[in-house]
């Protein structure tokens, strides 16, 4: 079952055309990487997606419904969460309490039992913490659960963002270069969580990731862009000995990785 379609998607700055023509299929529980050199578009897309940007033409569905038509606050609520390039967590406040904060779509209390703390809204806190705390063992960061994060190094920093993320319960997981600028250990733990979060909790993951070890050794379909246009897809076979992505992107260097 296609979850995600993208339809004939161009996005245009005044001269500049960060998008061509983009046609993008994501099958309900893969994982669907998206590469490409710098500027070839890939944040651009999931900007997209997630409605940050609203594309010069084209449509995107999800689930049959047309994300082109909603605002974007309201692309959460559909079950789309996503983690950026640039960390965007509140630096100054708890781990425990960043991931609080993703389950905000979730609320249904209102102000006056949200201020007093009564009844329906005490039910409804114990019921997101229970959620948040089985993230946090599910991520293994039970040790910094009460840390401030700006105080937290980078790549656990990106394990937060990504537990906020799945505080939401998406069933489309959208991350742009989760492994970036960690080591070789940290990278191996962020793969393995995504392979548990794909596997175990049925969540589609697109991810923009340039390591291209990762991306072969974890992904189902892999789409490449340059200059704004798709110059290969496939499975990770069909796209590391397609000649055209060999040209623009991957080089002659055979890929590897450490096996997870």
């Amino acid at each position: 079952m296609i979850q995600l379609a993208v339809e004939e998607v161009t996005l245009q700055f005044g001269g500049v055309v960060a998008l061509r023509d983009v046609n993008l299929q994501v099958e309900q529980g893969a994982i669907h990487a998206i590469i490409g050199p710098n500027g070839a578009g890939k944040t651009s897309l999931l900007n997209c997606i997630s409605r940050l940007y609203h594309p010069t033409q084209g449509r995107i569905f999800f689930e049959g419904r047309d994300l082109t038509t909603f605002h974007p606050h309201k692309i959460a609520e559909l079950g789309i969460a996503r983690s950026f390039q640039n960390i965007e967590l509140f630096r100054g406040m708890t781990v425990l309490d960043n991931l609080m904060l993703g389950r905000h779509v979730h609320l249904r209390s209102g102000v006056l039992s949200g201020g007093f703390y009564w009844g329906k809204s005490q039910r409804e806190e114990i019921a997101h913490r229970a959620i948040v705390e089985d993230i946090i063992d599910f991520l293994e960061i039970e040790a910094i659960r009460k840390k401030t994060v700006g105080t937290l190094a980078y790549g656990l920093q990106k394990r937060v963002e990504l537990g906020r993320a799945l505080a939401l319960e998406p069933r489309l997981l959208l991350l742009d270069e989760p492994m970036a600028g960690m080591n070789v250990e940290e990278k191996e733990d962020m793969a393995r969580f995504i392979l548990d979060i794909n596997e175990e909790r049925g969540i589609t993951v697109a991810l923009i990731e340039h390591d291209m070890g990762v991306v072969m050794d974890i992904s189902d379909e892999v789409t490449v862009l340059d200059f704004g246009q798709i110059i290969g897809q496939g499975t990770p076979e069909e796209v590391r000995s397609d000649p055209n992505v060999i040209s623009a992107y991957l080089g002659e260097q055979e890929v590897t990785f450490r096996p997870i």
